[in-house]
């Protein structure tokens, strides 16, 4: 796991680099976009090997929606697996994977949950 790259979009400031902080300290590499234009622009060279997706984000342009159907038209994104991270209370594991991703995990995020489900998506879990 040490050196995997997480991809975080999420455009709460405090959120995003709070759990910056938490993915480096077990050994992820991090990266931070505020939104899908942002994470787009980021990931241009080399995709990260799984991503943290905020889908309420204020610009409709930019948001979690936005995202995914972006994603769709990046053939070296189509493998990345995508973990949906919502206050949503309506929101399900079946809703999230509906969409495209590979998982849900509520905010706010608990450390031990979060970490295994990283795992999880990486293989390694």
């Amino acid at each position: 796991m040490a050196g995997e790259t997480i991809l975080i979009v999420e455009d709460n400031t405090i959120q995003r680099e709070g759990l910056a902080v938490v993915l480096r300290q077990h050994g992820f590499s991090v990266l931070l976009a505020a939104d899908g234009q942002k994470a787009l622009e980021l990931i241009d060279e080399a995709p990260p090997d799984v991503i943290l997706l905020d889908m309420l984000i204020p610009d409709k342009h930019s948001d979690g929606w936005w995202f995914l159907q972006q994603r769709r038209q990046v053939p070296r994104l189509a493998s990345v697996p995508i973990l949906i991270i919502t206050a949503l209370r309506i929101a399900s594991d079946e809703w999230a994977t509906s969409l495209g991703a590979a998982g849900l995990i509520r905010k706010p995020c608990e450390v031990e949950p979060l970490v295994a489900t990283i795992q999880q998506c990486l293989g390694c879990g």
